[in-house]
């Protein structure tokens, strides 16, 4: 009886203790599920596998793979020319790092996804958007990059089939509003890295008006296994009613900060306890950011909430990333709104008045209040513009809601925190030593 991984996206970095090299990822039977699928199968059945298994998007979204991917227009529908697959793998959300372990320690599990994600679409150009700072990724896959297209799996004729697709990896030049994919492709293009107005989607008039498809990297990680082990292996590694495993990360005062694989729709209590070795001594734990710095905040309350996206979202937050970001009772509520405030401000493309005024403004009340200078009334106008701000609709894409979603989440689940800065003039947390 063949025993089927339940650690798909890490296994070979477990086995062999490091980067997995060609000769490694070959050995774990690497590449086979690409070349059965671009060799033996056709583009929809393909599809339909991935569609079937329920991969839902990990960039944060958390869309139907294989729904998305049946969007683009098939044969002579799409018209002359070529289509496009893109890996976003900008990676920019605060407290974020799985794409990062995936690429630079397993960087031919991604190259693999590519190669089925493009045949099953029918693209002939394919582009990882990687982030600029991401040195060490770019090294590996380079590296993997050479050696998959000078064993002739990347290119024309792969596999020695009729299918060709040629794989280029983008550096891009900065700007957390490119992990939005209109504006990826905008900066992919050369021009400024700002949403597009939808519609036209991506997979109808995407890169150069034709048919693409964006997808996240540990997407991209996910469909050599699907295709190789089957839809029913894949949905039963899920708990609950999400498919598959998930990356999940860890960031503050624990013991034991890191990145794991564990079935989707683990609890955060075993994410932080038991993987995450619970909190460092002195400290106790008071919020939560589950995925990423511009989801909204979760308390001690939801500590045996299932890490799935059904779960978190009626919990009041978003699942994103699944990379948790952990607040101690060290941490002023204040001090880390203005923190992530700054970025979010910073990071404004500008070209919506509330999110390019709005932000900095929001940043200043809120040093304001950190620093004595608070004002009776002052939360209320939090409150107000905030909202609005944070208001779908309101600007041209959701950059200005996420970045309201933790403010508006931290005065509602620590508002006696901001409170108490107006009633004594002050950070408390200073006067604690903190």
């Amino acid at each position: 009886m063949v025993t089927l991984s339940t650690k798909p996206l890490t296994e070979r970095v477990e086995a062999v203790g490091g980067v997995v090299d060609m000769a490694a990822y070959e050995n774990a039977g690497g590449y086979e599920a690409a070349r059965q699928a671009i060799t033996k199968s056709e583009p929809e059945a393909v599809q339909g596998l991935v569609k079937d298994a329920d991969l839902r998007g990990r960039g944060g979204a958390g869309f139907p793979t294989g729904v998305k991917w049946g969007f683009v227009p098939k044969g002579d529908a799409a018209g002359p020319g070529h289509k496009y697959l893109v890996c976003n793998a900008d990676e920019m959300e605060p407290g974020t790092f799985k794409d990062r372990y995936l690429m630079e320690m397993d960087p031919h599990l991604l190259i693999e996804g590519m190669l089925i994600a493009a045949f099953a679409i029918g693209a002939d150009k394919a582009y990882i958007f990687l982030r600029g700072e991401y040195h060490e990724s770019f090294k590996q896959l380079y590296s993997a990059l050479a050696d998959a297209s000078e064993k002739g799996y990347v290119g024309q004729n792969v596999f020695g089939s009729d299918f060709s697709v040629d794989l280029v990896i983008h550096r891009s030049g900065g700007r957390y509003i490119c992990g939005e994919e209109t504006a990826l492709l905008n900066a992919l293009e050369g021009k400024r890295g700002q949403p597009r107005t939808k519609p036209p989607f991506p997979p109808a008039s995407g890169a150069w008006g034709r048919p693409t498809i964006v997808n996240n990297v540990e997407t991209l990680c996910n469909v050599p296994g699907i295709l190789k082990n089957g839809v029913d292996w894949f949905r039963d590694l899920g708990i609950g009613n999400d498919s598959g495993t998930k990356l999940y990360g860890v960031s503050g005062r624990v013991k034991r900060p890191g990145l794991w694989e564990l079935p989707i729709g683990t609890t955060i209590r075993e994410i932080i306890e038991e993987h995450a070795g619970g909190m460092q001594d002195g400290y106790k734990l008071r919020g939560i950011l589950p995925g990423g710095a511009s989801t909204d905040f979760l308390t001690i309350e939801h500590l045996d909430l299932p890490m799935d996206y059904g779960s978190i979202q009626a919990a009041g937050s978003r699942m994103g990333t699944g990379t948790m970001i952990l607040m101690d009772d060290s941490i002023c509520p204040v001090a880390i709104s203005i923190n992530l405030q700054h970025f979010f401000a910073q990071e404004s493309c500008g070209f919506c008045t509330p999110c390019r005024e709005g932000l900095p403004w929001l940043e200043q009340l809120l040093i304001d209040i950190e620093e004595g200078r608070g004002q009776p009334g002052d939360l209320e106008l939090l409150d107000g513009n905030a909202a609005f701000i944070g208001a779908p609709g309101n600007t041209f894409c959701l950059h200005a809601t996420g970045a309201m979603e933790p403010l508006l989440s931290a005065l509602r689940c620590f508002r006696e925190d901001f409170e108490a800065h107006i009633e004594s003039g002050g950070c408390p947390y200073r006067e604690r030593g903190h």
